[in-house]
């Protein structure tokens, strides 16, 4: 029997869509240096490509000056991919800090880079290869939505500049201020009861969250293999029958190229 094609496909933006690394990274280091002042004026060498490898451990903007800090205060990669949740609340809490003030630190770093520098800013991202032109053609079989902890209007700018048009209605970022499988579950109940939806996401976290919802069960769950995961995620992913591991060459494709299970 074919399978069932989705009605409403749900993606997450860094790490499917948009690859942002490099942005993250200088962002991070802009927003570190101003929450902790008086440290060196430029990143150890080894600094950047330590803080790519632990990419798949941030969930919000954040956390990635708190990585910074746990790496410049000698904390091993190995520690932190083990129980970084932990590990992130600790130095906040320790630094008499709160994740709303980091928050604002990282975005207003970002805003001044764009209202300083816009196509610097936007040179930093790019998409996947073939993703730009997946996104185009997806209007004309499906209703996308973008459900991301990344700002809308910074995903706004970076659609815009691919030359890609997406309602603004469909953009469900950080501002909304609630867990993805809320919104998953605002976007079933406002559907149809024949709906099908397929979500992706590069983190498994919150395909697992998802899958910890027993009215989202319908929810087909699809992690991304090119996305900010780890070996040992892609490897449980393949493991867990309600997550497929779907990997960049398929979801590029026509949905009947894309993995049945």
């Amino acid at each position: 029997m074919a399978m069932q094609r989705p009605t409403i496909l749900a993606l997450d933006f860094d790490g499917v869509i948009c690859d942002g690394l490099v942005e993250y990274f200088q962002t991070a280091w802009l927003a570190y240096q101003r929450i902790w002042p008086g440290g060196p004026a430029t990143p150890p060498p080894d600094l950047a490509l330590k803080f790519y490898r632990l990419r798949p451990v941030v969930e919000t903007g954040w956390e990635m000056p708190v990585l910074l800090h746990a790496l410049m205060q000698g904390m091993g990669e190995a520690e932190i991919l083990a129980d970084w949740w932990a590990i992130a609340h600790q130095l906040v809490t320790q630094e008499a800090r709160s994740p709303a003030d980091l928050a604002v630190a990282v975005d207003s770093v970002r805003d001044a880079w764009i209202a300083r520098d816009l196509e610097g800013w936007l040179a930093q991202h790019r998409f996947y290869p073939g993703v730009g032109d997946r996104l185009r053609a997806l209007e004309a079989a499906v209703t996308p939505y973008i459900i991301t902890t990344k700002e809308g209007r910074f995903v706004q700018r970076l659609l815009a500049a691919e030359g890609i048009h997406w309602p603004e209605e469909r953009i469900f970022g950080k501002e909304v201020k609630q867990p993805k499988h809320q919104t998953l579950r605002e976007l079933v109940v406002a559907q149809e009861a024949e709906t099908c939806v397929w979500f992706i996401e590069d983190r498994l976290k919150t395909l697992d969250s998802v899958r910890q919802q027993p009215d989202l069960g319908m929810v087909r769950l699809f992690l991304a293999d090119w996305g900010y995961n780890t070996e040992g995620d892609r490897r449980r992913a393949q493991q867990t029958d309600a997550i497929t591991l779907l990997p960049l060459s398929a979801f590029t494709q026509d949905f009947a190229h894309w993995p049945d299970r």
